[in-house]
């Protein structure tokens, strides 16, 4: 076969589909076996979303899909055509971070950082549904959310403090530390 029928075959195999992620619509070209994971990394260069485990036990992958936490490994990227998809990529407008952002930095909420999109993203989700949720509330929401490096604490009062933060009316936190010009 040549290069152009093998092309050919290529294109077939593969499907086309409109995504909508961080509000944007994207046209998106990959093989029907792909996860939501492969394709926000693969595809649309969206790599704030971890690969983790691959199994659906540590949380790493979670995304928003029509404002519900979803593990993107677990899920084919065909199946969310039509859906509104949430990476943590879309949390910060501009250089404004999302309050969970500033408190995570502010608190210590983060230690790698590599568990912290899918927890941000988990955290979201239990604060557009529950504005004063109680510790006990947080801890089962990021239940399935696993970190290796803190105790949970500084994680569990990040949340708490970004709940603070929303309900006191600071709709988003500070830029971050790269944003900001040091005047001369």
């Amino acid at each position: 076969m040549n290069d152009a029928n093998l092309a050919a075959v290529e294109v077939r195999r593969n499907v086309r589909r409109v995504l909508r992620v961080n509000g944007e619509e994207q046209e998106v070209l990959f093989a029907p076996y792909k996860t939501l994971l492969e394709v926000l990394r693969e595809d649309l260069d969206l790599t704030g979303t971890k690969h983790g485990c691959e199994l659906g036990e540590c949380g790493a992958c979670a995304v928003l899909v029509d404002g519900k936490p979803l593990l993107s490994c677990l899920v084919l990227a065909v199946e969310c055509e039509g859906r509104a998809i949430e990476t943590v990529e879309g949390l910060a407008q501009g250089s404004l971070l999302h309050p969970l952002q500033a408190a995570f930095a502010d608190l210590g909420g983060a230690q790698c950082g590599y568990c912290t999109p899918g927890i941000l993203m988990t955290a979201k989700a239990l604060l557009d549904a529950d504005p004063d949720p109680c510790r006990e509330r947080i801890k089962e929401a990021i239940s399935g959310n696993l970190c290796r490096c803190t105790g949970y604490q500084q994680i569990y009062e990040s949340i708490e403090e970004a709940a603070r933060r929303i309900r006191d009316g600071q709709a988003r936190g500070t830029p971050p530390a790269r944003a900001i010009k040091a005047e001369p």
